[in-house]
């Protein structure tokens, strides 16, 4: 049996791309599970936590990027693991990963590296930018979320 699995970062953006391509995949809608949740780590993951116990030895669990499902290696690592234990095949639409092939498992290990890479590589960026912002007196940290006056 076939089943998706879609991810997107924000509530803001749309899933739609990704479980078109999970139907073109072969995936029927009722086996999508998908989420808008930060792909840095599987805390508040339920659809993915849900799919993980569900899956069964002969199924497949289709994803379109490798990102989708993880940011983290260890977190890729961990989720490769759980599937090869239970003998599912992971397959991605858009990057050659089959990991029913020793070539599809070495690729997808080589996405996760540069998965996370990508991550770290933001996060740094993010980091600069803030600390430049104070320096020049321009970052004040996030907006007041609850009114003073009211508490």
């Amino acid at each position: 049996m076939k089943y998706g699995y879609a991810r997107v970062s924000t509530k803001e953006q749309d899933l739609s791309l990704q479980i078109e391509a999970l139907k073109n995949a072969g995936v029927s809608e009722e086996c999508i599970r998908s989420e808008k949740v930060s792909g840095t780590s599987r805390k508040g993951r339920s659809e993915l936590e849900t799919l993980l116990q569900f899956l069964r030895e002969g199924d497949e669990l289709v994803i379109t990027r490798i990102d989708r499902l993880a940011r983290s290696m260890m977190d890729l690592q961990q989720i490769a693991a759980t599937l090869k234990e239970r003998g599912v095949n992971l397959k991605a639409t858009e990057q050659a990963v089959d990991t029913s092939s020793p070539a599809g498992k070495a690729f997808f290990d080589m996405l996760g590296v540069f998965a996370e890479f990508e991550t770290n590589l933001r996060r740094e960026r993010q980091m600069e930018g803030t600390a430049k912002a104070q320096a020049e007196g321009k970052y004040r940290g996030r907006k007041q979320s609850v009114d003073g006056n009211k508490v």
